[in-house]
């Protein structure tokens, strides 16, 4: 274990809120620094390695103060997904990238020996390249993914020998995790066709890569260990299983009917869509110089789910705003 103690901003998130016990049951010292939108009662807060901090990324002093002494800075926090730009632009632009370069700054300045970003594969946009490889340029759609775009080079300028940067770019995350989300692909149509049905595609022709949640959580492990001149400055795609939006559908649909055989068949409807990124990823670069591959398949997380609505561990799961990153921050109108 190269380092001891993280600090991970965002840490109660979707994906935090697995990569925070899977840290902590291996020996990690864990700081989780967040907003706590969707509260903090899904993490392991029992744990005495584990230290939680109500917190603003905007607040670059706070931020200072609470990672001094760590070793390594995780930063997952952001106002996430496309749609998510529905809400305030003012919110999105101060978190999303007014906020990074103070941040990247004050870790520096507190001491953090290295930086792991979660960017993001989105930053593509549309692309009809058979393989997009890490240096295809950035055709950003949404304001989501041109911020997460120029928040990469940013980190790059201040990284030195003893301050490590690394850049990753997941793909679409699925699956199950503590603090569940059902505003994303797979998850979305797992949701409907257990709880519905029917499963309803709009669009279906895009091409989207996709992660599971376990192997982003691996591939956040996997980085804060790597040797640093491997990847200093580096920027590497996770992503696995490209697929149609229409095969995904047709999966969930075979996946869900093998783990509830008494429903009736589901029903797969085609709308329209004016969401029309597709963009076919290439993850060869993180095997090649780091021996990592994603070994969870998305025929895996629909099950993760299908078993977790089984034993009513998703309860509500078309009302509750739990699940759902849009409708939460307009509720709480966060500003």
């Amino acid at each position: 274990m190269l380092f001891k103690s993280i600090f991970i901003t965002g840490g109660a998130g979707f994906c935090g809120s697995l990569l925070v016990p899977q840290l902590l049951s291996h020996g990690y010292k864990v700081t989780v620094y967040d907003i706590q939108y969707f509260g903090k009662d899904f993490l392991p807060t029992d744990n005495p390695n584990l230290t939680i901090i109500q917190g603003d990324i905007r607040d670059t002093a706070k931020i200072l103060a609470s990672c001094a002494g760590h070793d390594a800075f995780v930063s997952l926090a952001c106002i996430s997904n496309d749609a998510s730009f529905e809400l305030d632009e003012k919110l999105s632009t101060s978190v999303n990238l007014d906020a990074f370069e103070p941040m990247v700054v004050a870790a520096k300045q507190a001491g953090i020996k290295r930086f792991i970003y979660a960017s993001s594969s989105s930053v593509y946009g549309v692309s009809d390249k058979p393989n997009v490889t890490e240096d295809h340029p950035l055709v950003p759609l949404t304001l989501y993914n041109k911020y997460k775009g120029m928040c990469e080079p940013l980190l790059k300028k201040h990284t030195d020998d003893n301050f490590i940067g690394v850049i990753f770019r997941p793909a679409t995350v699925c699956g199950f995790a503590p603090r569940q989300r059902l505003d994303l692909s797979v998850n979305i149509l797992t949701n409907h066709a257990v709880n519905k049905n029917k499963i309803t595609v709009f669009g279906g022709d895009q091409l989207r890569p996709n992660l599971h949640v376990q192997d982003y959580c691996d591939t956040v492990e996997m980085l804060l260990n790597a040797p640093s001149e491997k990847i200093q400055n580096e920027t590497f795609n996770v992503g696995y299983q490209n697929m149609s939006i229409m095969d995904i559908a047709h999966l969930v649909k075979k996946v869900v009917q093998e783990e509830f055989p008494d429903r009736n068949e589901i029903e797969i409807v085609t709308t329209p869509s004016d969401d029309n990124r597709s963009y076919h990823i290439n993850s060869d670069k993180i095997k090649r110089i780091l021996g990592f591959q994603p070994n969870h398949s998305i025929e895996e997380a629909i099950r993760d789910l299908c078993h977790a609505f089984k034993e009513g561990k998703l309860p509500n799961s078309f009302e509750d705003d739990f699940y759902f990153n849009v409708r939460r921050l307009k509720r709480l109108q966060a500003k």
